[in-house]
C-alpha cells in the first residue's frame, strides 16, 4: 500500500469471521440433515457432525489470510491489501451482507469486503465517498 493520504482503514474482525462461520455451520446442519432426511438415508443426523466439522476446518484453514486483509479508503479509491482496487468514480451501489459490505461498480464488478466488525458504517462511509445515495 502507498503512502497516499488515507481517509479510513478497515481491518477484518476476527468476532465477525467466527460468527459467520457458526452462522453459516448451524444452516448447513439443518439443511444436511433435511437433504438426508428427504432422501431416506437413515443416517440423516450426520448433518449435525459434518456441517460444522466441514466448516470448522474451512475456519481454520482460511483464517490466517482472511484475517490479514486489510481495506483502505484514500480520496480517489478503496483498496485491499490483496491488490484490490475500486476507483470510488466507478462505485454504483453500495450494499452490506452481514458483515460483509459489497462495491458494485458501473462495469457491474462486484467487491466484497468480508468480516467488517461495523458494516453499516463502512456502507455509509464508502457511500458518502463516493457519492452514491443509500437505499
Amino acid at each position: 500500500m502507498s503512502d497516499e493520504h488515507i481517509l479510513e482503514e478497515w481491518h477484518t474482525d476476527r468476532r465477525a469471521y467466527i460468527r459467520d462461520h457458526l452462522v453459516i455451520a448451524a444452516v448447513g446442519a439443518v439443511a444436511t440433515c433435511l437433504v438426508l432426511f428427504w432422501m431416506g438415508n437413515a443416517d440423516w443426523w450426520v448433518g449435525v457432525i459434518a456441517a460444522p466439522a466441514a466448516l470448522a476446518v474451512r475456519g481454520v484453514y482460511l483464517a490466517s489470510e482472511e484475517l490479514a486483509m486489510i481495506w483502505q479508503m484514500t480520496p480517489q479509491e478503496v483498496r485491499g491489501s490483496q491488490g484490490k482496487r475500486v476507483a470510488l468514480s466507478e462505485i454504483e451501489k453500495v450494499r452490506s451482507l452481514g458483515s460483509s459490505v459489497q462495491l458494485v461498480t458501473r462495469g457491474g464488478d462486484k467487491h466484497l469486503m468480508k468480516y467488517m466488525s461495523n458494516p453499516a458504517a463502512v456502507k455509509t462511509a464508502v457511500a458518502r465517498a463516493a457519492g452514491v445515495a443509500l437505499p
